[in-house]
């Protein structure tokens, strides 16, 4: 089942982009334990496959899920414990929406050793190839960045007040990437019509925290995307052609401009 549980383009620039929540399957003895309101799986990372295509058309390599959130986090520690400490989130297998509707029918729900199968079989594959494609880049380039594309519904009033901004930059508070690549990236939205923030509500899952190492040269920076600036945020979620002009050069410049800047580090 490995290679069945993402999909991954391998690229020849110091560059991966991870699309941890792009999948929408759920497997049938898992779909058989849902709600109605968990076959729409509203909380995924919609489209940023077609969003990020100039990356991979540039040569970056590019690591998507396969499988839903809702089978399992692949942002989340496999340990479960909470990334935002007294905020409203969602866990490992989470067992409701954002909207904190229900994902389980009553009496259903993963216990501890479908967790850990989970875990075993969606989890893990995906983390394998993770450290392996930066391992191969870095041993390449002896610098790597790991960009962890990610998007969300603009309003969500459990998780955050008001609208979000469009674009969320997070580095774990800085500890993630060197502050020069940030800066080079910051530097890049000078001028664009849409708002952002760095290292506010969201600073970077944990693949970001895990993963980014500036001192051994992995640098990791999460872009948390309001989707409505690429998409529909209702049912059925469609792409949005005329929005995803406007916003995807400005995700390049910004990808691009962090790769550039990494390049130049002196070693």
């Amino acid at each position: 089942m490995t290679e069945s549980v993402f999909r991954f383009h391998q690229g020849t620039l110091p560059l991966l982009i991870s699309i941890p929540h792009l999948g929408t399957d759920i497997p049938d003895p898992i779909r058989s334990q849902l709600t109605d309101v968990a076959s729409q799986v509203a909380d995924t990372d919609w489209h940023l496959d077609t969003l990020y295509d100039f990356a991979r058309l540039s040569g970056a390599s590019v690591l998507g899920a396969r499988y839903s959130r809702y089978v399992i986090d692949l942002n989340r520690p496999s340990s479960g414990e909470s990334l935002y400490p007294g905020q409203t989130t969602t866990g490992l297998c989470p067992t409701e929406t954002f909207r904190g509707e229900p994902l389980y029918l009553s009496g259903k729900g993963p216990d501890k050793d479908e967790l850990a199968a989970r875990l075993q079989d969606y989890w893990s594959p995906y983390h394998a190839k993770l450290r392996e494609e930066l391992d191969r880049l870095k041993a390449q380039f002896g610098a790597v960045l790991l960009w962890e594309a990610h998007s969300i519904a603009s309003v969500l009033p459990r998780l955050f007040d008001g609208k979000l901004p469009d674009l969320n930059l997070g580095t774990n508070s800085g500890k993630s990437c060197d502050s020069r690549i940030l800066d080079a990236v910051t530097q890049s939205l000078e001028g664009q019509p849409f708002t952002w923030v760095t290292n506010g509500r969201f600073k970077g899952g944990h693949i970001t925290r895990e993963y980014g190492c500036p001192e051994q040269g992995i640098h990791a920076i999460q872009l948390e995307m309001c989707q409505s600036t690429y998409m529909n945020e209702t049912v059925p979620f469609a792409y949005r052609p005329d929005l995803a002009a406007q916003v995807a050069p400005v995700v390049e410049r910004m990808v691009m401009a962090a790769v550039d800047t990494m390049l130049a580090l002196p070693d």
